[in-house]
Formats: C-alpha cells, sequence, structure tokens
C-alpha cells in the first residue's frame, strides 16, 4: 500500500468520526468513476455531447455498524460547473420525499438558477431504497387487500396493520438495504461521498424531507458544514399527535388561503349556482363519504387539494371542485413514500383502532374543511412498524460555524411554518430563517428575492439579517 492510499484511508476514518477501535480498519471508499447515466427519463434524453451530466455508483456499507460487511451501490450524479473558471466548488442537493429522486434532479436541472448552474459542480443521488440505489421490490401481496382510508373499525386497523407487515416482508426480500434506509443511515453516505468528492467540507441544499438530512448531518458533522439550506423544513422533535395536528392545520391554513382567492377572483372561481366553495367542497366530501365516488374515498378528495395546494394551483383545483359537484370521479394522487426510510426515523405507536381514530379527530378538529392533512397518511404508512424506530425524534444540538439558512413559505401545505420556525428556535444562533410570505410547498426561485437570498448564502456565505422575508408575487 502506498503512502497516499494509507493516508486517503486514514482521511476517511476521520471524515466519518466516531467509529470504534474495531472499525478503523475499514477501507476508504473507492474513487467515483463517472460515466453516462442510464437513460431512463423518457422526458429527458441523454445528450451524448454533453459530457458535463456523468453519474457514478457508489459502493457503501448496508449497514454503517459492520463497515466490513455486506455493500450496495449509492447511485449519484453530477452536473459540472458551466464557468469552471468561476466555479466555487461542488453544492449537493438532498432530494425531498422521502422517495425523490436526486439524479433525476441533476439529469432535469430544474432546481437550481442560473448562478448555480454557472459556479457549482451540482451532485445529488437516489437515497438508500429510491429509484436506483436498491430500491426493493414491494409489490403488495395479492392475497390481501389493502383497507380504503380513513380506517373506520378495528377490523380496518388490524387488516391495515396486516397488509403493512406482509409488504414489507415483501420488500425485505433479497435486499439488505430496506431495514437500514433511515436517515442517519444516509447522513453516513453523505459524508462518505463528501470525501470521495474531495471537498474539505459540506455545501448542501435540502428541500422538504431532504431538510431532515441536512439537519442531522450538521449535527454529527458540524465541523465538516461549509453551508447548509433548509427549504420547506421538517421538524423531526414532534411526537405522533401535534405531527398529525400540525399537517392538518397546515393544509388547512393553505385551503383558506385558496378560498381568499376564490373571494378576490369570483370569475375564475365561480362555482355551480353561484354557491360558495366552501358549501360546494363540504358538499363533496359528504358525497365522498356517502361513496359517490368509489373506489376513491373522502380521504383521496383531500388529497386532491393537498396536492393543488403545494404548487398552488388554485384555478385547477377551482374546477376539479367544480367537476366533483357534477359528479365526476377526481383522479388518484401518488402520495407514497420510501417506507424503510420514514418509518424508521418517525415513530407511530398507535395500539389499536381507538387510538387511530383519536389522531382522526385531532385532524379535523384541526383542519375542519380538509379533515385529514398529510400526517394521517405517515400514520397508515407505518402502522405495525417495530419500535423503537433506528432514527427516533428529538430536538437539534447543532453548533456549526456558519448558520443553517432555513426557507419556508408562510402558507405550506405539507411543511408548515410553524415547523420552520420551531427548528429555528431549536437551532439559535446557529440558523437563520427567512420567510416567502407567499404560497406553496417549496420557496427557493419562487422569485428574485428568494433566489437571492439563498444563491448569496451558498456562494458567498451571505447570512441575512434575523427577520428577513420576500414578498409574495
Amino acid at each position: 500500500m502506498t503512502r497516499r492510499t494509507v493516508a486517503v484511508a486514514l482521511a476517511l476514518l476521520t471524515a466519518l468520526g466516531g467509529l470504534p477501535a474495531a472499525a478503523r480498519a475499514a477501507p476508504a471508499p473507492p474513487d467515483l468513476a463517472w460515466e453516462a447515466c442510464p437513460d431512463d427519463l423518457p422526458t429527458v434524453p441523454l445528450d451524448p455531447l454533453d459530457l458535463r451530466v456523468r453519474c457514478a455508483r457508489f459502493r457503501l456499507p448496508v449497514d454503517w455498524a459492520r463497515p466490513h460487511g455486506a455493500t450496495f451501490e449509492l447511485m449519484v450524479a453530477r452536473r459540472t460547473a458551466r464557468t469552471p473558471e468561476r466555479r466555487v466548488g461542488t453544492l449537493v442537493f438532498g432530494p425531498g420525499g422521502p422517495g425523490d429522486s436526486g439524479v433525476e434532479r441533476i439529469r432535469k436541472a430544474d432546481r437550481f438558477s442560473d448562478e448555480m448552474l454557472d459556479r457549482f459542480d451540482l451532485v445529488s443521488f437516489d437515497p438508500r431504497t429510491v429509484a436506483r440505489s436498491a430500491a426493493p421490490d414491494c409489490a403488495p401481496d395479492p392475497a390481501l387487500e389493502k383497507p380504503p382510508l380513513p380506517l373506520t373499525s378495528q377490523a380496518d386497523f388490524d387488516e391495515a396493520v396486516a397488509y403493512n407487515r406482509a409488504l414489507w416482508d415483501r420488500c425485505r426480500r433479497d435486499n439488505l438495504v430496506f431495514d437500514h434506509a433511515d436517515t442517519l443511515s444516509t447522513v453516513r453516505d453523505l459524508e462518505a461521498l463528501r470525501h470521495a468528492l474531495g471537498e474539505p467540507r459540506l455545501t448542501f441544499h435540502g428541500s422538504s424531507y431532504g431538510t431532515l438530512l441536512g439537519q442531522q448531518y450538521a449535527e454529527r458533522y458540524p465541523a465538516r458544514v461549509r453551508a447548509v439550506v433548509l427549504e420547506s423544513v421538517f421538524d423531526h422533535s414532534l411526537g405522533v399527535q401535534p405531527f398529525v395536528r400540525s399537517q392538518a392545520a397546515t393544509l388547512q391554513d393553505s385551503f383558506d388561503e385558496f378560498v381568499a382567492w376564490c373571494e378576490r377572483t369570483p370569475a375564475e372561481c365561480a362555482m355551480p349556482g353561484g354557491r360558495h366553495v366552501r358549501a360546494v367542497w363540504a358538499d363533496a366530501l359528504d358525497r365522498a363519504d356517502a361513496g359517490e365516488y368509489a373506489p376513491r374515498t373522502t380521504f383521496d378528495v383531500t388529497a386532491v387539494a393537498l396536492g393543488m395546494l403545494s404548487r398552488p394551483r388554485w384555478p385547477e383545483l377551482a374546477a376539479v371542485i367544480r367537476d366533483l359537484d357534477a359528479g365526476i370521479r377526481p383522479t388518484e394522487v401518488n402520495l407514497s413514500l420510501a417506507v424503510g426510510t420514514f418509518c424508521a426515523d418517525w415513530p407511530v405507536p398507535v395500539r389499536d383502532y381507538a387510538e387511530y381514530a383519536g389522531l382522526v379527530r385531532t385532524a379535523a378538529d384541526a383542519a375542519p374543511d380538509v379533515r385529514y392533512g398529510g400526517g394521517l397518511l405517515a400514520v397508515h404508512t407505518c402502522l405495525g412498524w417495530p419500535t423503537p424506530v433506528r432514527n427516533p425524534p428529538h430536538e437539534l444540538r447543532v453548533h456549526t460555524r456558519t448558520p443553517l439558512l432555513l426557507m419556508n413559505a408562510r402558507h405550506d401545505p405539507r411543511t408548515g411554518h410553524d415547523w420552520a420556525a420551531n427548528v429555528a428556535a431549536q437551532l439559535g444562533r446557529h440558523g437563520r430563517l427567512v420567510t416567502y410570505e407567499g404560497w406553496g410547498h417549496g420557496a427557493y426561485q419562487r422569485n428574485a428575492c428568494t433566489t437571492a437570498v439563498v444563491d448569496r448564502y451558498l456562494l458567498d456565505l451571505t447570512v441575512p439579517p434575523p427577520g428577513t422575508s420576500c414578498l409574495a408575487t
């Protein structure tokens, strides 16, 4: 082994930090061998002449506690800076979901400003069990029928638990990563990736669920942080009841904003018979309760609102409500999550239907118009998951040289502004919250102000003053 190889291996062990003595002989990760990306995006064909976009398969331990054990391949993508003479470094993007593909974000290049594209090498990845990174075959058991949501009895509850556990058993078949897909494991993947990229410190932009990765990386490796953006912030300190309540409340807030838009623009939001939009919507939910849109349930109808308020797409939501009034069944909305990640990060200690029904009431009290919110989807997804989880919720303890930059819309139906404010309070002087005084899930590139705040922070390490906000446009 050459001196240089020994130095690289020792540097990796230092970067990973906190390894027990028995693990100190863990090998350094291999170099990233960049090659053409898989041509698997129908709407984004590969350009063979564009050598700036390349992918690599990064082999990592399945279980970081056993670095010499089984391994898997993490799919990584890179888009090199358009003006290399002005290059600042490498920016790693943390995808949301959990279940979103970072490789696709790099291929599409739709998540970055022109200045980011010019001055950073942009890197992202498909996290554990997502898309091209050891995604399990989770085909449902054909012998079991998935109970419709919401659950209405103890029998439904028992069926949901049985369905989930059978599904997870199928996910685990020939897939060792499924039980090691928690965000703390991905934090270790991210640190190994930083080292393999040759970056002395991490520059990171996490979106939605990707903000949890940024938070926990900064908590574990504060000295390795150059700059971390948390956009549309997840709060990992909540128990199941406040989680469900806050998710419902933030969806209700976004629905209220939609109603206010309807009242400002009656021509665009005209309802049949001149009725108020809340009344037409409430009637549609009653009809869904009665089974008029079967197989779509009331939960499915409210999921349509959640999806459209995330942009927001107010005129389209008004059109859907008119269609519901006409008896037209809504299209199905895919709100699936990467189960192995989410359920290992968020415990759902719901023992029976009585406790479940209590959570349904909690959501309905917080959101009388929309009833459920995204929190109940999380509960359904993880019913029956063993506890304790690998990555239990807790309040952050972050001490970085550069404060983390948080950005959140005031009216976000998925990650409410109260979550961002709570995380900022946990960070104290090590965090700075900027509010976009507008609507929808995601705030970066909403306008010139939000773009400039993030770009100046990532490029120049300029931390905005306390209380900074960007007006809605």
